[in-house]
């Protein structure tokens, strides 16, 4: 993906930011040019524990104050950190620069010059770091900095996963009557008390994840009926089901398996097309009575922009770590507000990206849930904090900040092979 100084300028034309973040500057004056940003660091931890978030920026500052956001690591993101601070007099280094001065810094990493999506996914865990600090230096949560809350208590969806060790079962096994009891009493189970999960579309299929299926036949189409009526079957009518796609569908497939699920009422049928904006969007629109989301993989106003012009779906779904972080997904939520169009955020990421994501859906309005993994609580790099979710609700953190606290001794313990310690 490449921004150019055309697509800025629409979009920043179409976007009331300066209103957007007005709460929160007014809040930060008297603190402004009280504290500079000295070092803007990055590790990768290892995936031995579930838990883990992937990777962790940190931004240090000359008053001991520290910022921390969930990103993407790894020498990639070193590069992308040194490349935002370029040559000297270059305007979008941040080193030196006032942490409070937020949609100054989104500007001068998004927008100052063109960039691809790895250093969008680096520059959104900055993003959310300098939330963070800004939290820290102001003594407040992040939902504070940004109007709200609007609500204490967050709703959540989760997944139908395998227990741990237990490989994923093909199509015969979705087809097992027997085997969705068992499933339903699982998912029951949870400890959040979670009341709507994922189910993926790919073992209906017989498919791989991911993987581009074909034009779907009747035969096919039976199966998918049957895989997703035992579902609903076994969990009964008080819980939701998320058909759940990971892009693997054409038009017509996803008009077909949009049909043989619709009996079943989900709640939303999630990624059927290729994630970018194109007609085939409208098409399936048009010819489904399915609510359609979509959203993990788009980065920034420009891939949500379209999606909300046209009304090509009934919900977005952006992931703090892909859409600009907290500023970028603030600049979407209020767009798509415009329109009347809610957003539900994606989150799969481990602890921080859980803590960084129910600040913003606490203080966005059309923001009334998030995704939530059944592990939330496993957070093995967290000194305390750690979420918590009751009856399917996640319990806002009032913390300074993000809320995030870390045990460096872990990090430190659990670094990803050959990563240097905040190098």
């Amino acid at each position: 993906m490449v921004l150019t100084r055309r697509s800025f300028l629409t979009t920043a034309l179409a976007l009331p930011v300066g209103a957007s973040l007005a709460h929160y500057e007014a809040l930060a004056a008297p603190a402004q040019g009280e504290v500079k940003i000295t070092a803007i660091k990055t590790i990768r931890l290892n995936s031995k524990s579930r838990g883990n978030s992937r990777a962790l920026i940190k931004i240090e500052t000359d008053a001991g104050l520290v910022g921390y956001g969930p990103s993407e690591g790894g020498p990639e993101a070193r590069a992308a950190i040194a490349a935002l601070e370029g040559a000297p007099g270059r305007s979008q280094g941040l080193i030196g620069g006032d942490p409070l001065a937020i949609r100054v810094h989104f500007h001068n990493m998004f927008y100052a010059h063109a960039q691809r999506l790895p250093n969008v996914n680096v520059y959104s865990g900055i993003d959310m770091a300098l939330w963070d600090l800004a939290g820290k230096i102001l003594n407040k949560p992040v939902c504070k900095l940004l109007g709200g809350p609007f609500r204490t208590e967050i709703d959540t969806y989760s997944h139908l996963l395998p227990p741990p060790g237990t490989p994923e079962q093909g199509q015969a096994d979705y087809l097992n009557k027997e085997n969705w009891r068992k499933r339903a009493e699982l998912l029951k189970g949870y400890k959040g008390g979670f009341r709507a999960f994922k189910i993926d579309i790919h073992p209906s299929l017989g498919a791989r994840n991911g993987e581009f299926f074909p034009t779907i036949t009747p035969q096919t189409a039976a199966k998918v009926q049957k895989v997703y009526s035992l579902a609903r079957e076994a969990l009964g009518p008080d819980y939701d089901i998320i058909v759940h796609g990971h892009n693997e569908l054409d038009v017509s497939s996803a008009v077909k398996f949009a049909q043989a699920v619709e009996e079943i009422k989900p709640l939303f049928f999630e990624d059927p097309l290729s994630p970018e904006y194109s007609e085939s969007w409208m098409a399936v629109r048009r010819s489904s009575r399915l609510p359609i989301l979509t959203g993990e993989s788009l980065a920034l106003i420009e891939g949500f922009r379209p999606f909300i012009q046209n009304q090509a779906v009934d919900c977005l779904q952006p992931d703090l770590v892909h859409a600009g972080g907290i500023t970028g997904a603030k600049i979407v939520a209020d767009f798509a507000a415009s329109y009347r169009m809610p957003i539900s955020l994606h989150n799969v990421s481990g602890h921080a990206l859980n803590m960084a994501s129910q600040q913003f859906a606490a203080s966005v309005f059309n923001c009334p849930r998030i995704e939530c993994r059944p592990w939330y609580d496993e957070a093995p790099e967290a000194a305390g904090n750690v979420p918590v979710v009751k009856n399917g609700f996640i319990q806002l953190s009032m913390l300074p900040g993000l809320g995030i606290l870390l045990d460096e001794g872990y990090l430190k313990a659990n670094l990803a092979d050959g990563e240097p310690w905040w190098g």
